[in-house]
């Protein structure tokens, strides 16, 4: 199977996928959201989108629209989970509709309003006081979560009101050490909650404290040779790593807060926007910023927040920045309560679950302009790096600004046409770009037509040069007074000699090759062996855009000319209707199906059209149905 093209700017974006959790964004042509998914490894996941492989009729569709992405990278398979519905609820993609139910991803909830509080279920979050810890992938994660906890913490599970009036008899959890037992008394509020505090730091995290108890007990039971046991703690040491990720992308206290963050590489900077509303991160924004790259930090994160929330951007309640310059936070947090018009916070968090987002802003930060740098430096060796590669393949002093190809079209010598595309520093210049149509030549003569289109324009060219110097206006800006620095041929060395006799004849001194399309060989005027390039090379691959790319010019303009010349010629079947009818015809209706499909009273209301004319027009649009 041919390998797909999916442009230069697709292509590259997927060799620069990260080996990162996260979240792509498939879009559309008209950059609509169409599709969001979540990766263990982003490399892998998006690029099998874009193999040649089979896929099922759904992802084929979707992929059939895809014209853009984008990706959100986050440190963990979980955080990613999150992420991916909280943008699927935000966006509503058309290919997630097996998503777009209301589906809540579990929570483990304490309330602290119950003297002895004890671990529950929940499918959501509510403002009622409680905390609030996940969300977890399903129930089961939740209930195996409650089971780490309970092995090291002696939390009820019961549902009895406590205190009770009447101090009940307490059951076996508490006496195989399960449970403190305050339904019987057996202890204080106090001591209850001392044990929960270290409840609330291991569910936030921060269980390195109880990892470290779980490997004592393990070494305890490996040197008593009780190695089942040893084995049965190892397992629930990794069940706690795994299943206590701390999360960030979907936080717990319901905040409103952006997340700026900074990248640098000594020559440009890029700022990380990251959003999260009603603690739920939604999505993020880049933004380059062109020789920032040396600054300090804090002095381009504070100029870039004045300039990015005085354009009307909505201030959240909360902002958080990687960094700020010495003593700038209060005026800056002011400016911020301005804008907004209420209570703003700014913080520069050093340690915590804020500090953890504003490195994940980092994060992506750093991936986007790493991705910028790439493509500029492809961009750079595809454009000028390939065009002063070719120069020098070419043995030119110097590299060529201004190069034009030529292209010949026609249908068996019939409305020839010739197609003249610049590509200026590498770049295609289409305002620049010239049709010609053959006037001397009969028949398909590729080679004098060539000679024709040239003279013609290097005669014209000559001509407005001189002009324009002597007005002393520069060449460049005038419609042909640019003249080339270098002139591609699509053909061999026949049709080399033709053209450079052209520019011979008109006195122009300017560089030519030829192209011939079988093993793509490079023909200079003066030299009998032709050139052949690496295949791989950047100046091989400019030589091929511009010969494709004249050749699409000429083609797309001579079929244009043939589908004139077919309703032209059909139209000139109707008695009475001589040119300045069928050119009225056209002008109001603009196609043959019009034509054909207009009524007796649409005919009669264009100018110069009479009732016989209109009559002779609906005739031989019924004998062509």
């Amino acid at each position: 199977m041919a390998k797909i093209d999916w442009g230069e700017n697709l292509e590259l974006k997927i060799s620069m996928l990260p080996e990162s959790p996260g979240c792509y964004l498939m879009k559309d042509a008209e950059g609509t959201i169409i599709y969001v998914g979540k990766a263990v490894n982003l490399k892998n996941r998006v690029r099998s989108y874009f193999r040649d492989t089979a896929h099922t009729p759904k992802v084929a569709a979707m992929i059939s629209h895809i014209a853009d992405f984008d990706v959100l990278l986050c440190e963990t398979n979980l955080e990613a989970l999150c992420l991916e519905c909280n943008l699927i609820k935000l966006h509503k993609p058309y290919y997630n509709i097996l998503l777009k139910d209301d589906k809540h991803y579990p929570y483990l909830r304490v309330d602290l309003k119950e003297p002895f509080p004890r671990l529950t279920l929940a499918r959501k979050m509510e403002k009622d006081g409680a905390k609030y810890f996940g969300p977890y992938i399903g129930a089961t994660a939740v209930r195996q979560v409650i089971d780490a906890v309970r092995n090291v913490f002696p939390i009820r599970t019961c549902r009895k009101e406590l205190p009770l009036k009447n101090p009940s008899r307490p059951c076996v959890n508490h006496e195989i050490g399960r449970c403190m037992a305050p339904c019987a008394g057996k202890c204080s509020e106090e001591a209850y909650w001392d044990m929960m505090d270290g409840v609330l730091s291991f569910l936030g995290g921060d269980y390195r404290q109880v990892l470290e108890m779980l490997r004592r007990d393990m070494m305890a039971a490996a040197e008593k040779m009780q190695y089942e046991r040893a084995a049965v703690i190892r397992d629930r040491i990794k069940d706690v790593e795994g299943l206590l990720e701390r999360q960030i992308a979907i936080q717990t206290d319901r905040s409103e807060q952006d997340i700026l963050a900074i990248a640098q590489d000594g020559l440009d900077a890029m700022v990380q926007v990251v959003y999260v509303r009603g603690g739920r991160m939604i999505g993020g924004d880049h933004f380059a910023l062109p020789r920032e790259g040396s600054e300090k930090p804090g002095d381009v994160l504070a100029s870039f927040m004045t300039q990015y929330y005085e354009d009307g951007n909505l201030v959240p309640r909360n902002v958080l920045a990687q960094n700020l310059p010495d003593g700038s936070r209060e005026q800056l947090e002011q400016w911020l309560r301005q804008q907004k018009g209420s209570a703003v916070t700014l913080t520069t968090p050093k340690r915590g679950e804020k500090h953890d987002l504003v490195l994940l802003a980092a994060k992506n930060a750093m991936d986007a302009l790493q991705k910028r740098n790439a493509r500029a430096q492809v961009l750079e060796e595809r454009t000028t790096g390939a065009a002063a590669a070719l120069g020098k393949a070419l043995g030119l002093d110097k590299a060529p600004r201004r190069i034009e190809g030529y292209d010949i079209s026609n249908t068996q010598g019939v409305l020839s046409v010739a197609s003249m595309v610049v590509f200026i520093d590498g770049k295609p210049a289409k305002k620049e770009y010239r049709h010609f149509r053959i006037k001397t030549v009969v028949g398909a003569n590729d080679f004098a037509s060539l000679n024709e289109v040239l003279g013609r324009r290097f005669s014209h060219g000559l001509e407005e040069k001189a002009e324009r110097e002597a007005k002393g206006l520069s060449p460049i800006g005038g419609k042909f007074s640019d003249l080339p620095d270098l002139v591609l041929i699509d053909g061999g060395p026949q049709q080399l000699r033709f053209a450079r006799q052209a520019l011979l004849d008109m006195g122009a001194e300017v560089a030519m090759f030829g192209l011939a399309k079988k093993q793509e060989e490079i023909f200079l005027p003066d030299r009998e062996e032709p050139i052949l390039l690496d295949h791989h090379t950047p100046e091989l691959h400019l030589i091929q855009r511009i010969r494709d790319e004249a050749h699409r010019f000429g083609i797309t303009h001579h079929r244009a000319l043939r589908g004139k010349a077919s309703i032209h010629s059909q139209l000139e079947d109707i008695p009475g209707i001589g040119p300045k009818r069928r050119k009225a015809l056209l002008k109001a209706l603009g196609s043959l199906k019009a034509i054909r499909e207009a009524t007796e009273e649409q005919l009669l209301a264009i100018p110069g059209m009479s009732k016989p004319a209109a009559e002779a027009v609906l005739a031989w649009s019924q004998s062509k149905r």
